[in-house]
């Protein structure tokens, strides 16, 4: 279920997002900011010890008619947090690159969800001269962006 490039770039054109993480991708921080920098609203589910102020705990927590959701955890399988997406509207996953599971990538299928899987967001969403920009030079190498 490999997504296209174009499919890719254009996941990060809509306005509003829901992403869950729990911090063990740090990557999913950086993604974060830069759609708010960019002007998007970006609610997040924060399963961590120590949620960020502001942050949501649960899905339900979420406001119904969301398309976009980037899960980036890897304390629980993404895969549970799917349905729960879907009822809030949610029709486009993007499975942070090495939190996808076999489960996540199945549920999707299930559900008729579009899913994104083996790439890293920064790798589309940030710029210029970085770790991020190494990364999207390389990928584009090799054929893999």
């Amino acid at each position: 279920m490999e997504s296209t490039k174009s499919e890719r770039e254009n996941f990060w054109n809509a306005k509003t997002y829901a992403f869950v993480t729990d911090h063990t991708k740090p990557a999913m921080k950086w993604a974060i900011s830069e759609l708010k920098n960019r002007g998007k609203n970006v609610y997040v589910i924060d399963l961590s010890d120590k949620p960020e102020p502001g942050s949501l705990r649960k899905v339900s927590e979420l406001p119904a008619g969301l398309d976009r959701a980037v899960l980036g955890v890897t304390i629980t399988d993404p895969g549970n947090f799917i349905p729960a997406l879907k009822e809030k509207g949610i029709t486009k996953i993007w499975l942070h690159w090495r939190t996808e599971t076999e489960k996540a990538v199945d549920t999707c299928k299930a559900e008729g969800l579009e899913c994104m899987t083996e790439h890293c967001p920064m790798m589309y969403l940030g710029s210029g001269l970085s770790i991020h920009g190494i990364h999207r030079a390389i990928a584009r190498m090799t054929g893999k962006y």
